[in-house]
């Protein structure tokens, strides 16, 4: 029997209270360096370097605490898991297609919440997906996380970093955790460059303590890897979202000419972020939104009228 390494996967949520606890050591250890060590002082000195040290010091704590909000939204928010006893709603035209071959047309779908079993012969329409592990009926796009040990929706993938799956109903929040992470490391590394260079000067033009100038290099450069590792992730997810796929559907994509969730870049991004601008940049839905877009709770996605069948 072939070794499967995924059986191990449950027990990553041992490195949850970890992970967080280094995000929190980060956080803390760029905010000495940027704040107390370096930028802090120059507000009391007046003059030119006071005004730019108080607007380094206004935009890091915006970005900060947009992180901050973000991060904790990705961890306390549910991706998204299938509703107890989901079955989708067969129309007419699907009760024929139970009796036709499975090279035949795929019944219509809608999804829903229903507490009722399964009907019968329900099973053998085509186009219908089954968990073996929760032992239900999968909704479209839904995929089983070995770490959580159910199904999410819309499931992109599971994320040591926040402790949780990413998925229909935290994928924006995620979104913006890697957008505002990324401009606050970027900042970061440049406000810290002058002194990154003093370091390799033998401390000539040093202000502070040599621990202090010490902290402020560790964190020029823990700034710099997650600013470069940020850049390539946000490419790649904003590539994600201008063609309407996840993570994990990027190699199911690659098997077909079209792919039947993309909408058009503009539908895509409004898939994700909704359609009031106004809630673009915060880790939030409008009232609106959750209202006229059913594609934010995960259960129901539009498809491409040409290849829909």
């Amino acid at each position: 029997m072939a070794w499967n390494a995924f059986q191990y996967c449950s027990r990553l949520r041992i490195l949850g209270s970890f992970m967080i606890l280094l995000v929190a050591a980060i956080i803390g250890l760029t905010y000495y360096a940027v704040i107390i060590t370096t930028y802090g002082p120059q507000l009391s000195r007046g003059g030119s370097d006071a005004i730019v040290a108080f607007f380094i010091v206004l935009v890091f704590h915006i970005l900060l605490v947009m992180l901050i909000w973000c991060y904790f939204m990705v961890v306390m928010t549910d991706p998204g898991s299938v509703p107890r006893n989901w079955r989708p709603i067969v129309d007419e035209e699907a009760a024929e297609a139970q009796t036709m071959p499975i090279s035949a047309s795929l019944p219509s779908v809608s999804n829903t919440a229903c507490p009722q079993p399964l009907v019968g012969g329900m099973a053998q329409i085509p186009g219908l997906r089954y968990c073996v592990k929760c032992e239900n009926i999968k909704p479209p796009r839904s995929h089983h996380c070995r770490v959580c040990q159910r199904c999410i929706l819309k499931m992109d993938h599971h994320c040591v970093w926040v402790v949780n799956c990413v998925g229909a109903r935290n994928y924006k929040f995620f979104l913006l955790f890697l957008l505002y992470t990324f401009l606050a490391t970027t900042l970061d590394t440049f406000v810290l460059l002058p002194c990154f260079i003093n370091f390799f000067k033998g401390f000539q033009n040093r202000t502070g303590s040599s621990s202090g100038l010490a902290t402020t290099f560790l964190a020029f450069i823990l700034n710099v890897a997650f600013a470069l590792s940020l850049l390539g992730f946000l490419i790649m997810h904003a590539s994600l979202v201008s063609s309407n796929t996840t993570t994990i559907e990027v190699y199911e994509k690659k098997k077909t000419s079209r792919w039947r969730y993309d909408m058009g870049r503009k539908k895509n991004f409004e898939q994700v972020f909704g359609k009031q601008k106004l809630c673009w940049l915060f880790p939030l839905y409008a009232e609106e939104d959750l209202e006229t877009l059913p594609v934010l709770n995960g259960l129901d996605f539009p498809v491409r009228p040409d290849v829909e069948g």
